[in-house]
């Protein structure tokens, strides 16, 4: 043959070479076809080369040290963005890692997609011990929103476009894909290929709610004597935050944020009732819940939290099941909150009546009784601190820098922080939602930091932290702008137990007088010990100021903190002791 010849054949198949994809770029060019930029995840088996082949094709990849981790940073930045947060996991124990993170993300109402390598299905099927085996589609199913499996190369668009219209559709939540080893390497023609991709075009219309409901609405609203509106996360999540401050303004009703919700309005707003949450709820008459649930969080709309004043409530979710989960619904909304919220201002232009001033005098004076109160434990100045002369410190750190995202998870930790620091801005509070589970915090503070490139200040307790404290070396290796501040009181609620029998440490306990901001030194980042409030609020400004990866040590007394913070009663306790 010729050498004219040979460089021809060289040509030809090089072009034929050119003309294929496979099922690694097909699964790329899908993600990167509906803007997802960012995929959080653990590599290994057999998926390593399509985080290697994501990366060099522009997506970000922030590898993990564990796969929940990962599926929880997945999970925040569905809730931050609006789009779905994606989670790349190896098969079988990844794929179940990430699956906690993946129910919890569906509890809580987070779009997210968990993409998992899995095995071989004709081995799977026949339970015939293949590498890691495990039918993780039918285990999925049971824990998210929706689960479908890619088997064919053709099928990857439409595969990707279902995962994420489920996930942020109606009620957001978790959606899983299941992508089989053997399909990664699957090849096609490149043009077809390129056409079997899918563009998901309005992927969560707006739902309107219907003109009947919204008058029903107004006619109990008008009939209140002592109205509340209770915002929950669905309202953050939302992004409606101009229409909703303007119901609130315009309509003159006081308004209760629940965690995730805080900074919708200001915490320091006239019209929040967040001081005096206990008088609100035993008083108020007709309540207005955005986005928010009945659930164990608001004491399932009854009981002695909601006192024996007769209620009406007036609920806006976008699922039509939520309504009369717990009690009766006098006036549903259905729809997205931003549309029901639009169509309540337009009923509220005119002909309005604000409440009473007697109802707002009275949470007002409830408000000025409880933040006297409190104000003299948050400047006290002790050595060790306490959680609240901790979070003294803590809070004008926030007033201060009402831009940066904070991170918040514990029990003591949590519970307390809820009430103290105030948020001015949305979005800007993240905790641990609706299961109150933890292990949260280093997941959601490196995706906050990833996704909107603000400043994080994680506070965490103890035991918390230990959860998902690995990821510190996550936050050095990426060089994230995350101050995580440790409330180390030497265990779990307290670090003061003891084993009866003296043999063993007392099951709450940890290490005494820990140094956790050891381990952010091992990775390169700073660390502070940090034993009074003035010390704690000069290394947390500095961190701040510096943007460094940063780990705060802050000495509590042991014996601070009940017993599962202000959820005690939820922790059953022996009445039988033993003769």
């Amino acid at each position: 043959m010729s050498a004219v010849a040979q460089v021809i054949d060289v040509n030809a198949a090089t072009e034929t070479e050119q003309e294929l994809t496979d099922g690694f770029h097909l699964v790329i060019d899908a993600l990167k076809l509906n803007d997802i930029d960012t995929i959080y995840g653990v590599p290994g088996i057999p998926i390593t080369d399509l985080g290697r082949m994501a990366q060099a094709e522009g997506i970000r990849v922030i590898s993990f040290r564990h796969e929940q981790n990962a599926g929880n940073a997945a999970a925040i930045a569905g809730f931050l963005t609006k789009k779905p947060g994606v989670c790349l996991t190896v098969s079988a124990p990844g794929f179940l890692n990430g699956l906690t993170a993946l129910a919890n993300a569906t509890t809580n109402c987070f779009p997210m997609i968990l993409i998992s390598g899995s095995s071989e299905r004709e081995i799977v099927d026949l339970q015939q011990g293949d590498y890691e085996e495990m039918d993780q589609l039918a285990i999925a199913k049971p824990l998210c929103k929706a689960a479908f499996r890619v088997l064919h190369a053709a099928d990857i668009g439409i595969g990707v476009a279902r995962a994420i219209r489920a996930a942020v559709s109606g009620r957001p939540g978790g959606v899983y894909l299941d992508l089989p080893a053997k399909l990664f390497s699957q090849v096609m023609d490149a043009d077809a290929g390129a056409k079997s991709l899918v563009k998901v075009i309005d992927a969560a219309p707006a739902q309107l709610p219907s003109p009947a409901a919204v008058t029903r609405a107004l006619d109990v609203l008008k009939s209140a004597k002592k109205p509340l509106v209770i915002l929950g996360k669905g309202a953050a999540y939302a992004q409606a935050d101009e229409a909703i401050r303007s119901f609130i303004e315009t309509s003159g009703i006081p308004f209760l944020p629940m965690s995730m919700a805080k900074g919708l309005l200001p915490d320091t707003h006239p019209l929040s009732a967040g001081a005096a949450r206990s008088t609100v709820l035993k008083d108020s008459d007709v309540v207005v819940l955005v986005g928010a649930r009945l659930n164990w969080l608001l004491s399932h709309g009854k009981g002695k939290t909601w006192g024996d004043a007769p209620k009406k409530f007036i609920q806006i979710d976008i699922e039509p099941k939520e309504m009369d989960s717990n009690v009766e619904i006098a006036a549903p909304l259905v729809g997205d909150i931003g549309s029901v919220i639009e169509a309540l201002n337009e009923g509220i232009k005119s002909g309005w009546t604000a409440p009473s001033q007697e109802w707002i005098g009275a949470i007002n004076a409830r408000k000025e009784v409880n933040i006297s109160k409190m104000s003299q434990r948050l400047l006290k100045n002790s050595t060790p601190m306490d959680f609240h002369s901790a979070l003294g410190a803590l809070k004008q750190v926030i007033k201060e820098r009402p831009d940066a995202i904070l991170v918040n998870e514990g029990a003591n930790t949590l519970d307390l922080a809820r009430g103290v620091i105030d948020m001015y801005q949305p979005r800007k509070r993240l905790d641990v939602g609706t299961w109150g589970v933890m292990g949260i915090g280093m997941g959601f503070a490196i995706a906050a930091a990833v996704e909107t490139g603000k400043p994080v200040l994680a506070v965490e307790g103890d035991s918390a932290f230990g959860f998902s404290g690995m990821e510190v070396e996550t936050i050095c290796r990426y060089n994230l702008p995350v101050c995580v501040v440790i409330f180390n009181n030497n265990g779990i609620y307290r670090g003061t137990d003891t084993d009866p029998t003296g043999r063993d440490p007392g099951t709450t306990v940890f290490v005494a007088d820990s140094r956790y901001d050891k381990m952010m030194e091992a990775f390169g980042g700073v660390g502070y010990h940090v034993t009074t409030p003035d010390e704690l609020k000069r290394a947390v400004d500095e961190a701040m100021d510096s943007g460094k990866p940063t780990l705060i040590n802050a000495v509590i007394d042991p014996a601070a903190g009940s017993e599962s913070g202000n959820i005690g009663s939820l922790n059953p306790q022996s009445v039988v002791k033993k003769k």
